[in-house]
């Protein structure tokens, strides 16, 4: 008799535990959205609509489910449209750069007469929702990006050189220095930090500042952020040169060989390295068919005529030892020109 009492129980529990199984699982389903369907059409497919926010039996219209989110676009578009802003998501992307990651509000002109106040000043203005700290860190970003769109610089230099004026900024090392100056100088570091360095006069042709003032705060950066740059050589600048020159691959490999070749033999001590490229390029170009003139290759290097003579002068009697073995020459060395 015992012994049935408790296989009885066994038994109950058992049936017990089966039914709790069998109705977690159900409420489960009943909850999840990918298993909703209408009752009397279970294959049928449903309807979205949401702009009452439902979803609906295709076969009978019964409202099987509600509350869905709309994941579209706020506005409209059209494909048609040039527009560069995406007016599907509102608002700006954030920056890191500024203080509370860019999100102040920013107040547009007034266009009507409730703007302005009786003496034509307008009675909104971005001055009482940004600080003057992001004030002055956007405009430089706004002098940097224009610096670098006028010499084709991509958007990495760019990122390079806001964040050192941010680290600058921030520090209040170069105080008295103007905010022009310190963008020009951050532009070049990134430029040689990045590999693709630009010169000094390449920088002011595209700044407000001299050349002398952008070397200033070159070096005040430097110190100031414990950081370093590479050493300029004369292979960072042959390729663009040749490039803007129009010379071919040929000249662009002789020119490069005879600028490593003077330097490694000591033959040009204590010239820049542009004007070294600039004279290598001279001489490749005078040997081949492609004939560039002392004041061309000034005109792209940014050295004067005089410079690349001088430096010509002390490359050419070793020009023998300089030009590579496979190159071809259009001119023999001794009628290129002489100094």
């Amino acid at each position: 008799m015992l012994n049935c009492l408790f296989y009885i129980k066994c038994i109950t529990l058992l049936l017990l535990l089966v039914l709790s199984v069998c109705w977690s699982m159900a409420s489960s389903s009943r909850f999840d959205t990918n298993t909703i369907c209408c009752s009397a059409h279970p294959d049928a497919p449903l309807i979205e609509d949401y702009r009452a926010g439902d979803q609906i039996c295709s076969e009978c219209g019964l409202v099987v489910g509600d509350r869905v989110i709309d994941v579209g676009s706020e506005w409209r578009t059209f494909s048609n449209e040039k527009a560069g802003a995406d007016p599907s998501r509102v608002g700006g992307p954030e920056n890191p750069l500024l203080n509370g990651s860019d999100l102040s509000t920013m107040i547009g002109p007034g266009r009507g007469d409730a703007s302005f106040d009786g003496f034509g000043v307008s009675k909104y203005q971005n001055r009482r929702t940004m600080s003057s700290s992001d004030r002055a860190l956007i405009n430089a970003f706004r002098e940097i990006t224009s610096m670098a769109d006028r010499i084709n610089l991509p958007k990495t230099i760019v990122d390079r050189a806001n964040n050192l004026f941010k680290q600058v900024h921030d520090g209040k090392n170069l105080k008295g220095r103007a905010n022009d100056a310190i963008a020009s100088a951050c532009l070049y570091i990134a430029c040689r930090q990045e590999g693709v360095p630009r010169t000094f006069k390449e920088i002011c042709a595209v700044s407000k500042i001299s050349k002398k003032e952008i070397g200033r705060c070159f070096k005040l950066i430097l110190k100031a952020l414990e950081t370093s740059v590479d050493l300029i050589t004369t292979g960072d600048f042959m390729s663009r040169f040749c490039s803007n020159l129009g010379l071919p691959n040929m000249v662009q490999r002789a020119a490069t060989h005879i600028a490593r070749k003077a330097v490694e033999l000591d033959i040009v001590p204590g010239r820049s390295p542009i004007s070294v490229a600039a004279a290598a390029i001279y001489m490749a170009s005078q040997a081949s068919e492609d004939k560039r003139s002392q004041k061309e290759i000034g005109d792209i290097a940014g050295v004067a005529d005089v410079t690349i003579r001088q430096s010509y002068k002390l490359m050419y009697p070793h020009a023998a030892k300089l030009f590579p073995e496979d190159f071809k020459f259009a001119t023999p060395i001794d009628q290129l020109p002489q100094m």
